[in-house]
């Protein structure tokens, strides 16, 4: 039977910064009288994992990697000070007034417990806090009304703000439990954030031109070590498709997944990943595809007129994964039999099917497949980033890591020597900014995180870590066709696609009508073009951060400064 995070039946907080934190709920809740047991420490708790991202939001955050309908604010260039709405602390006051108040529980196996636990997701807030706005405000403890010099007090610097992340997440590892739990976090839960937010740190810092990176680097590398040396966790190698069927399987595979948001019809908490990959048409750009080697490990940019093969040549003899990703010839939806050719419904003609269970599964808040929100893929390749970023990457260290990934999708090796010999063309020109004496092999684990982890909500800040966001701005370019006609597109010997552009005819397949359906680069040929009405721009002075909100400035009084780039409508510098 799954698990379920238990309800936490407390009134949440709600109001502008001050409010947030300093009320408490003295109506609903006295201090004296609870923090009594464990029990009573869970259910406060449990309130925390509700920070966590949903399905639908990690799964359909758009970069270039992936678009749909929607683009979303980052991309469409629609951020604004006026508008910013993450600037919100109700979570980090429900957590600080615990921490203040767990002394009360005589408990001293659950305070230690649930202590760590509530420091592990207070560095959690704070990881996104600087993620997104860089330097922000710290604050350990419940605000008073009268603690005005709190209240409106400046941005705390982001290297203060992140060693009391640093601080807190070694309390989180050395408080919580070691036991494996899918829904819980544990000791291994910590490291994995560790090795995650000090590779976010330490990429963004080296290639940011800001102090200090190596040192992060150092500690995402020892915290992804000491996860893979010392905990119980493995890949799912199960099956002939265990990629595929590590995400949509309804339970998540605990050997491989560290934390899970779970979904349950008997609770009645359900997602909609798999009816928003169809009808918000999410698609794979070529981009994405392109990062696939073929099946032999050689490079997929080698392949004589590689840029112009049409889809099933395209995706023919590919990394496995590809496949179990992507909508390709011969894909049955989980529980079907009849196979489910390629109709061009997704934008760029490459569809996803990860996340995608049975067709029961295909209406609007219908899936409850779990969500991974920690696996151990992740750790592998943030411990491979972090070594090869060093400069200190080994072919050992490959081999417990990249390599684990690749074996489970039966994929050969990745060498060292091999990969920094003969970077990839391709790659570097889809990371203009990696140059080292370890260029190859840091775009080769960049090939490898980009397949592995699609769709979990990364991407977007790996091109901000990465000072890449000019990619951003690149067409949208999907599959290729050569001209109007007819076309098989699931290799089964009858064609089952028509592009046309005045008469479709008796035609009894998909058609697509050219210029309206679909656009192709060329008119009649060439590669579809996305939304290609629209222009997106990513400014380097500005962009990497998101703004302060200008009511907050406001209430301030001018104490929180604007981030590079940004204006609004303050009379404040």
């Amino acid at each position: 039977m799954k698990n379920y995070y238990k309800l936490l039946l407390l009134p949440l907080v709600l109001g502008v910064t001050s409010c947030e934190l300093t009320k408490i709920p003295e109506d609903t809740i006295s201090p004296d009288a609870y923090f009594q047991n464990a029990t009573q420490l869970e259910l406060w708790t449990n309130n925390f994992y509700a920070q966590f991202d949903n399905a639908e939001n990690a799964a359909g955050l758009n970069a270039d990697d992936m678009i749909d309908n929607s683009l979303g604010d980052v991309m469409m260039g629609q951020r604004s000070a006026a508008d910013e709405s993450g600037w919100t602390w109700t979570r980090l006051r429900d957590i600080n007034y615990y921490l203040q108040n767990s002394y009360r529980c005589t408990d001293a196996a659950a305070k230690q417990q649930y202590d760590g636990v509530a420091y592990f997701h207070r560095a959690y807030f704070y990881f996104i806090k600087v993620r997104r706005y860089g330097d922000v405000p710290w604050y350990d403890q419940v605000i008073k009304t009268t603690d005005t010099h709190l209240l409106y007090k400046a941005r705390d610097s982001r290297e203060v703000v992140m060693e009391h992340i640093m601080e807190d997440l070694d309390k989180a590892i050395e408080m919580l439990p070691t036991k494996n739990d899918v829904v819980r976090v544990t000791k291994w839960t910590a490291l994995a954030l560790k090795s995650r937010v000090a590779l976010f740190e330490g990429t963004f810092r080296k290639y940011h031109g800001l102090p200090n990176s190596e040192e992060y680097l150092k500690l995402a590398a020892d915290a992804a070590e000491q996860f893979i040396s010392q905990s119980s966790y493995k890949l799912y190698e199960e099956g002939t498709t265990p990629y595929r069927d590590l995400f949509n399987s309804d339970s998540a595979k605990s050997e491989e997944v560290i934390l899970a948001r779970t979904y349950s019809t008997t609770a009645s908490v359900m997602h909609g990943v798999q009816f928003n990959i169809v009808n918000d048409r999410c698609g794979f750009t070529r981009r994405f595809m392109n990062h696939y080697l073929m099946a032999d490990g050689t490079y997929y940019s080698a392949q004589p007129g590689y840029d112009t093969k049409e889809f099933v040549n395209e995706v023919t003899g590919r990394d496995p994964r590809m496949a179990q990703t992507v909508l390709c010839p011969g894909y049955v939806q989980k529980g079907g039999t009849a196979v489910t050719p390629n109709g061009l419904n997704a934008l760029t003609g490459y569809q996803p099917i990860k996340y995608v269970g049975e067709a029961a599964y295909d209406g609007a808040n219908k899936a409850f497949t779990d969500f991974p929100l920690f696996r151990t893929a992740e750790v592998y390749l943030n411990f491979a980033e972090a070594k090869a970023e060093l400069g200190t990457l080994t072919q050992a260290d490959l081999d417990k890591s990249i390599n684990r990934i690749r074996k489970r999708a039966n994929m050969p090796d990745l060498n060292l020597s091999t990969a920094n010999a003969n970077p990839d063309q391709l790659m570097k020109e889809y990371y203009p900014n990696c140059s080292s004496a370890n260029q190859g092999v840091i775009l080769e684990i960049r090939r490898e995180r980009t397949i592995e982890l699609c769709m979990e909500g990364f991407r977007i800040y790996d091109i901000i870590r990465w000072k890449e966001g000019q990619q951003l701005t690149k067409p949208f370019y999907g599959c290729y066709f050569s001209g109007e006609g007819e076309y098989d597109m699931d290799n089964d010997g009858v064609n089952d696609l028509l592009l046309y552009s005045s008469d479709k005819g008796s035609f009894k397949g998909t058609a697509k009508k050219l210029g309206t359906d679909v656009v192709l680069t060329g008119g009649n040929s060439g590669w579809i073009h996305a939304l290609g009405k629209i222009t997106i721009t990513w400014d380097e002075n500005r962009d990497y951060l998101w703004p302060i909100p200008a009511s907050e400035r406001v209430l301030s009084g001018g104490a929180l400064t604007q981030n590079p780039g940004w204006s609004d409508s303050t009379s404040f510098d």
